[in-house]
């Protein structure tokens, strides 16, 4: 049994790393750093609540420390749990800098620890059906892969951190991450970034738009989120020589995830037939329509991984160069978008 302690119980403790480690055999959730108020102990009762980092820290128990603070604070967070001998698992961003990121890594080389990023909408059941298909090859060559995660939040909360540039706020780190890594797994590293990146609501604060293109030979990929969409574009348009594919609506996991402490068993991560995707293909000159069977989406497939990466039974889920990949096109993104140019990708200087 792997010992747990998390970090932080905001949105990201709350209701992504607690319910899934609390879901996962031969893990166990032992302890919660909430700075105030009782929310953790009144969710797991009988868990051990810290009032900060270092007093979990203490704790020689526990084998796994997951990092979900703001993502300004994760370098530090992460680089002390590192320090104190833990292995480490961290909330996307892993830092807000590749140079943060490698940094990271060469701490846990030198300490034979475990780091990895949580990567989580790689088990999306959209984007596990996407992986499916385009091997298949009904959508003939590829041409145009898009991909959009769209919301409607006029308002922006006050004096949240994710509203804050110095904290690490703004779309771009936040869904750019996993929008980004869902690209670098899909079709590998681009040549080329165009973006652009902009505020587009009232008032001072983060970035909440983005646009990405990213060039590779024969297709080109679009990426895209803001926060004035209603109704929001589709999650993904795949267009190519003999058809196109289309899925609306996001993963309902987030949704579920909020209103449980544990993950219960049945029809975790399925989405009703209203909500499949489609199939647009060319058969003898006509375009027939049919829908797409998902594959259900499950995030605790990533911490099952964690889990067997711990006991030596295999790779992690995510490995920390995935983040740093991500990082560094989403630096290039955010330098096309204020040199207003294309910027070639050269990925030489990744870190072993």
């Amino acid at each position: 049994m792997i010992r747990v302690g998390v970090v932080g119980f905001g949105l990201g403790g709350r209701v992504f790393h607690a319910p899934l480690v609390a879901s996962v055999d031969g893990l166990e959730l032992v302890a919660i750093v909430e700075r105030s108020g009782d929310k953790a102990a009144g969710r797991y009762p009988g868990i051990a609540v810290h009032r900060s980092l270092a007093e979990l820290l203490e704790d020689q128990s526990i084998g796994l420390v997951v990092v979900t603070t703001p993502s300004g604070t994760h370098f530090e967070v992460a680089k002390a749990a590192l320090e104190a001998g833990k292995n480490v698992v961290v909330d996307k961003p892993m830092a807000t800098s590749s140079a943060q990121i490698a940094e990271l890594m060469r701490q846990a080389a030198d300490r034979n620890l475990l780091l990895a990023p949580f990567h989580n909408r790689r088990w999306d059941g959209d984007f596990r059906t996407v992986q499916r298909l385009l091997p298949e090859g009904q959508l003939g060559r590829l041409v145009d892969f898009e991909s959009y995660f769209d919301r409607w939040r006029p308002i922006p909360k006050t004096g949240a951190w994710k509203e804050d540039p110095a904290r690490g706020g703004g779309l771009l780190l936040d869904i750019g991450t996993h929008l980004a890594d869902q690209a670098l797994v899909l079709f590998g590293k681009p040549q080329a970034a165009g973006a652009e990146v902009v505020r587009e609501r009232d008032g001072d604060g983060a970035n909440d738009s983005f646009n990405i293109r990213l060039r590779y030979s024969g297709f080109s990929v679009a990426l895209s989120s803001n926060c004035l969409s209603s109704p929001g574009r589709p999650r993904y348009l795949l267009r190519g020589t003999k058809g196109n594919y289309v899925k609306w609506g996001l993963d309902p996991q987030e949704a579920a995830l909020n209103q449980v402490v544990r993950i219960p068993d049945g029809t975790w991560g399925q989405e009703p037939p209203s909500n499949w995707g489609s199939l647009h293909v060319d058969v003898d000159g006509g375009m027939v329509t049919r829908p797409v069977t998902p594959i259900p989406g499950d995030y605790r497939i990533y911490y099952a991984g964690i889990r067997d990466a711990l006991l030596g039974k295999g790779p992690l889920p995510v490995s920390p160069l995935d983040a740093w990949r991500t990082a560094r096109l989403l630096e290039w993104a955010d330098q096309s978008a204020k040199e207003r140019r294309d910027i070639d990708c050269d990925w030489s200087g990744e870190p072993a």
